[in-house]
């Protein structure tokens, strides 16, 4: 039986209406997933994996252990390299998935006495790698580069004659619940002129942004000022796992210290290959971003059109969201949606603020003009009821 505390919990999710269940794959048009380019169901990466472990004679269902026991295997330093080369970084460390990349990070890196400065609305993966860091941790208010300067200022004095401390500085290109961006390069400058190590989460940017979808660090050239970026592989490539980029010495560290990356069975073969088949189908397929961007841009006028630029957070991403204040009505209109043969998530409080929930349209490079318009219809017409 549930211990009295833990049913008490899941009754209170029921009576506020945010319990959260596994839902089922239905065949409605996807205005939902992360699949930004399409990669996830595409042939040509699923041939171009077999071939890979085919030509390296790679015939493995598992791993077999953690990289630093038997798992290791060849295919690791073929997918680091590739990676590395494509986002310009000096070397690049794979981790089992984006969370374990965070965790990993910011459980070993900052140490206790420095300091870590963080967007208020950064991703939970950072935040519950902050809890386990023995470094203090300080939010600055969202994008504010001004709050962020005052903060920076603040510390840097507190820690005048204490040589050894660190401060980290850390935001996301893309947030994932806003879809808006910082003003990365004022930011750069910023944790420059106070010499604080700056780390940018990329997971939502790589393969959306920048002409060959290397992110939004690269498009505004400022890779050789970052002191480290986390990308994803099962958003826009369609593939799993993460990757840490960063300088040999930090990659080092890393392998040494981040218990997330050190205590857990490293990613099959498979997964690899697939990560390695991803890349070399971007470098091949600059016309599928470009498609993406202007589906975007069309998305953007579409809001202007219908009236509706309102109820929305700005965004040049691939993530759109309408701001529905409430649990139950934004849930309502998502049903609604669904009900019209499109599949559009509710965001619910406590994942972001209450009183900030919000329907997130992710779009895609497969996304067609007429389903944008037909789902921004729909949307007006009901909007006035919820709103």
């Amino acid at each position: 039986m549930l211990p009295k505390k833990l049913h008490k919990k899941l009754e209170e999710r029921i009576k506020n209406n945010t319990l959260r269940s596994l839902g089922s794959s239905e065949s409605l048009i996807d205005f939902s997933s992360n699949d930004y380019l399409g990669f996830a169901f595409a042939k040509a990466i699923s041939t171009t994996t077999t071939t890979i472990l085919n030509e390296h004679d790679v015939v493995a269902n598992g791993a077999t252990g953690s990289r630093l026991l038997s798992g290791n295997h060849t295919l690791y330093t073929i997918a680091e390299s590739t990676i590395a080369d494509f986002h310009e970084s000096e070397t690049a460390l794979i981790c089992n998935s984006g969370y374990d990349a965070n965790i990993g990070f910011f459980q070993s890196v900052p140490q206790r006495g420095d300091i870590i400065l963080y967007d208020e609305f950064i991703h939970a993966s950072i935040r519950d790698g902050m809890t386990m860091s023995h470094a203090k941790g300080y939010k600055f208010k969202h994008n504010n580069v001004i709050h962020l300067e005052q903060l920076l200022l603040k510390y840097t004095e507190m820690s005048e004659g204490q040589n050894e401390q660190e401060i980290y500085v850390i935001t996301e290109s893309v947030f994932s619940m806003d879809g808006d961006s910082p003003d990365l390069a004022s930011m750069c400058d910023v944790c420059h002129k106070y010499k604080a190590k700056f780390i940018i989460d990329e997971a939502h940017a790589t393969g959306v942004i920048g002409n060959k979808g290397q992110g939004l660090v690269q498009a505004l050239e400022l890779d050789k000022k970052i002191f480290a970026r986390i990308i994803t592989f099962g958003k826009a490539l369609g593939a799993h796992g993460a990757a840490i980029l960063c300088d040999q010495e930090l990659r080092d560290y890393l392998i040494n210290f981040a218990r997330s990356f050190i205590y857990t069975t490293a990613l099959p073969p498979h997964s690899i290959a697939t990560i390695i088949a991803a890349y070399e189908f971007i470098a091949l397929n600059t016309a599928t971003i470009e498609k993406l961007q202007t589906i975007i841009e069309y998305f953007n006028r579409q809001l202007e059109s219908c009236d509706l630029n309102a109820h929305f957070i700005s965004s040049d991403s691939a993530i759109h969201c309408a701001i529905i204040p409430g649990n139950d009505k934004v849930k309502s209109l998502s049903r609604k949606l669904k009900q019209h043969g499109y599949d559009v998530k509710p965001i619910l409080s406590p994942t972001v603020a209450e009183g900030q929930e919000r329907l997130r349209f992710c779009l895609h490079s497969f996304n067609t003009q007429e389903e944008i318009v037909e789902v921004l219809c729909v949307l007006k017409e009901m909007i006035p009821k919820f709103t």
